[in-house]
C-alpha cells in the first residue's frame, strides 16, 4: 500500500499553486479595453493603408489575444513554467504570421 505524503510546499505539483480570485471591476475593466480594441479594429477597417492593413489589423487581433490570454485564461497568475510554454506558442504563432506577411508584400501583385 503507498503512503499518501501531504506536501505542504507543493513541491510535487507547482501547478495546483494557491489561487487567485479576479475581482469583478478587473473582468469589467478588461471587457472595456476589448470594447475599444473592437471599435479600433472598426476604425482601421475604414481606412486604405495600402500593404498594411493586414499588419495592423493583426497587430489590434494579437494585442486582443494577449489580453485574452493573460486576464481570462488566467495566465498572469500561474507559474513561469506556464507562462513560458505559453509565450513560446504566441511567440511561434507571430513567427508564423511574419513569415506569412512577408512572402504577402514581397509579391508584386498585378504586374504580372
Amino acid at each position: 500500500m503507498s503512503e499518501h505524503i501531504y506536501d505542504a510546499a507543493n513541491i510535487t505539483n507547482p501547478e495546483h499553486g494557491e489561487h487567485h480570485i479576479v475581482s469583478p471591476a478587473q473582468y469589467s475593466f478588461v471587457f472595456i479595453t476589448l470594447l475599444i480594441g473592437t471599435a479600433i479594429t472598426v476604425l482601421a477597417a475604414n481606412f486604405d493603408m495600402g500593404v498594411f492593413n493586414p499588419i495592423i489589423a493583426l497587430a489590434i487581433a494579437s494585442t486582443k489575444a494577449v489580453i485574452v490570454i493573460l486576464f481570462f485564461m488566467h495566465v498572469k497568475y500561474q507559474s513561469n513554467l506556464i507562462k513560458m510554454t505559453v509565450g513560446a506558442g504566441f511567440f511561434s504563432f507571430l513567427v508564423l504570421i511574419t513569415m506569412t506577411l512577408s512572402d504577402y508584400i514581397s509579391r508584386a501583385w498585378g504586374l504580372w
